[in-house]
């Protein structure tokens, strides 16, 4: 169809709005459109006529108002949410999810009405969410939780190396711990060898004394993490005599690491994404 003197196939939608979250704005950018809002973000390309134009505004809604989400992930609750979210493939309520988290439904419907306004999860208008960007939603997070900023973290030593730390860990199978960081990510994704172990624990005396560790400042390879939040625990399973942390916890804790991690944090998504039946319920 001739459109003056274009076709309609030359011409590309512009979707315009008050404002646009970043996940929102590159999902439009992925199907081939353009945007503008009020804030100043927009993205226009176009072949012909030759034209570009991109410019940046607010990457935060500045209209948001009392009572609505607020722009953060942080917080027990949020922990929760964001963990049974990429645990459980939906369709499901949000009062299901609630009860799948363990969170409040007040503190539920905040977190999926923020995730929702970010595009990372569709729900149906009065209805169960019916998908979740899981990835998306677990990098977001990484955003407001890491395990040394949120926990309380102590390096210590074992002078034997891992393989005895491991041993000694299963012939103490009493200790509350999970294993999180490379130790946990390489059963699933193996991406290089393990140099540091990373423990969260309820009691990290206790756990250090139990296991003959050292505490040091540094040269380290064992990281203590007393755990902020008990979701950390939550849906671990038992590998070889280990307790593993889930796979969502490991990637989050990998991209907030140091060194390496995020490199591996990478590797063990691609692997979630290729297999989610292995870890997704």
């Amino acid at each position: 169809m001739q459109v003056g003197d274009f076709t309609t196939e030359s011409l590309s939608p512009l979707i315009i709005a008050r404002y646009l979250a970043p996940e929102t704005r590159e999902r439009i950018i992925a199907e081939g459109a353009g945007y503008a809002d009020a804030t100043g973000n927009v993205y226009l390309a176009l072949e012909r006529p030759a034209i570009f134009l991109r410019d940046r505004g607010a990457d935060a809604d500045p209209w948001r108002g009392p009572g609505r989400p607020r722009g953060t992930l942080k917080g027990q609750p949020a922990a929760r949410v964001v963990r049974a979210l990429a645990d459980f493939a939906p369709p499901y309520s949000v009062p299901d999810l609630a009860d799948r988290a363990g969170a409040s439904r007040g503190a539920t419907y905040r977190v999926v009405e923020f995730l929702e306004g970010e595009a990372l999860l569709d729900r149906e208008r009065y209805g169960p969410i019916s998908a979740v960007r899981w990835r998306a939603v677990l990098e977001r997070w990484s955003q407001d939780y890491g395990v040394a900023a949120t926990n309380a973290v102590r390096t210590f030593l074992e002078p034997r190396g891992l393989s005895a730390l491991t041993e000694k860990l299963r012939a103490n199978p009493e200790l509350a711990y999970v294993l999180t960081g490379t130790l946990a990510a390489e059963r699933l994704a193996s991406y290089a060898p393990a140099r540091l172990a990373t423990l969260y624990v309820r009691d990290t005396a206790e756990v250090a004394d139990a296991l003959g560790l050292r505490e040091v400042e540094g040269g380290g390879n064992v990281a203590l993490a007393s755990a902020a939040f008990d979701v950390v625990f939550d849906r671990a399973e038992n590998v070889d005599g280990l307790r593993m942390a889930a796979a969502s916890q490991v990637a989050v804790d990998l991209l907030t690491g140091p060194g390496r991690n995020p490199g591996e944090a990478v590797a063990l998504l691609d692997w979630m994404e290729g297999n989610e039946d292995a870890w997704r319920r």
